[in-house]
């Protein structure tokens, strides 16, 4: 497959890739191939438009929208609705998970699926931020620059059980923090609406903040104590993630951190949104995961220490400056996530003993 292809595949319907969805077999997945088999909510909510206004549009706009000949090459309906969907998002994330969440259905199959594996309930997902070097952009280079030292992408991923990723984003330069990237994003608003239905939420590190829908671990705690269970079953199941983005890294290794990508932050973008349907289509295919060698698995290794360290320390100094803000008023929000994670806590050690 070549790479203008995966970016093909990677951009139709500008949701989410067909290969993907071509395993599934739940009824909300079958009109991703075509996006016009969409229900009309989610049409309008991806595109701004309604169906016949995206039709009419792209009879406009055939007759001076250039055809190429290339057999990979975009038609013209292609084009027209990456272009609306990105004017739409303002974002060149890929949202390979778009319509995952929405179904009650398909969301209770994947949190039972967790339940089986770990032995948490109401996982949807496990989050972590990885760093993509890349060249010194020309411009806010100073947004690039990451606290290693390097200027770089911090891509967010979100993956199943299975490894297989449901939603990446590679829109945020280095310097932004994890917990910033996933605060502002759209999924992010999503589940605190779906929340309010279903006991639903994400597991993430502690460089994250604590929230009813991003459940994160606790530190320190003592043994044989309800909370070290907790810390034990969470750490199992979140170590997910950073399996999938070794994966990944594994056999795409131009987003090795010992490599660096030689484009702009947009295309370097779109590189990493392309190698996550790449991963997620040789994951489904149970292709062998390559070897790395030990230089390159070393440095991986140093740098997502050193990550770790720092995001730790960051995160939890601005839970604490929040809440001194405002005539020391309490953060509602981690109060929220407190309250979940404390539930989630004693059902997990009531689990146990029965």
């Amino acid at each position: 497959m070549s790479f203008q292809l995966s970016l093909r595949v990677l951009s139709l319907a500008a949701s989410v890739d067909r290969y993907n969805q071509s395993q599934r077999q739940a009824r909300t997945e079958q009109y991703i191939s075509d996006p016009f088999e969409m229900p009309n909510v989610l049409f309008i909510k991806t595109y701004r438009l309604t169906k016949p206004m995206v039709q009419n549009l792209i009879r406009t706009l055939s007759p001076v929208i250039p055809k190429l000949k290339r057999r990979d090459a975009l038609s013209v309906k292609e084009k027209v609705l990456i272009a609306l969907a990105f004017y739409a998002t303002g974002s060149y994330q890929t949202l390979v998970g778009q319509s995952k969440y929405h179904c009650v259905k398909e969301r209770d199959v994947i949190k039972r699926r967790f339940y089986r594996k770990f032995k948490l309930p109401g996982v949807l997902g496990c989050i972590d931020g990885t760093h993509v070097a890349i060249i010194r952009p020309n411009q806010h280079e100073e947004r690039y620059f990451n606290r290693k030292g390097y200027h770089s992408l911090n891509v967010m991923v979100i993956c199943y059980a299975d490894l297989n990723i449901i939603c990446i984003d590679p829109s945020k330069p280095g310097a932004t923090h994890d917990s910033t990237v996933w605060r502002d994003h759209p999924l992010q608003r999503y589940l605190n609406q779906v929340y309010n239905e279903e006991e639903v939420f994400l597991l993430g590190d502690s460089g994250y903040s604590l929230r009813k829908t991003l459940i994160t671990p606790i530190l320190n705690t003592e043994p044989g104590s309800p909370e070290e269970h907790f810390h034990k079953l969470h750490m199992t199941a979140r170590n997910t993630v950073e399996r999938c983005i070794g994966v990944m890294k594994a056999r795409f290794r131009c987003l090795l951190n010992a490599r660096v990508l030689h484009y702009d932050p947009v295309f370097a973008g779109e590189i990493v949104n392309a190698c996550a349907v790449l991963h997620n289509i040789t994951n489904q295919n149970r292709l062998p995961v390559p070897n790395l060698s030990a230089w390159d698995r070393e440095i991986e290794e140093q740098l997502t220490v050193r990550r770790r360290a720092l995001e730790r320390g960051l995160n939890i100094s601005s839970d604490i400056s929040r809440q001194e803000q405002g005539n020391r008023r309490p953060n509602l929000d981690l109060l929220e996530g407190q309250t979940v994670q404390r539930a989630l806590i004693n059902r997990l050690w009531q689990q146990r003993e029965t």
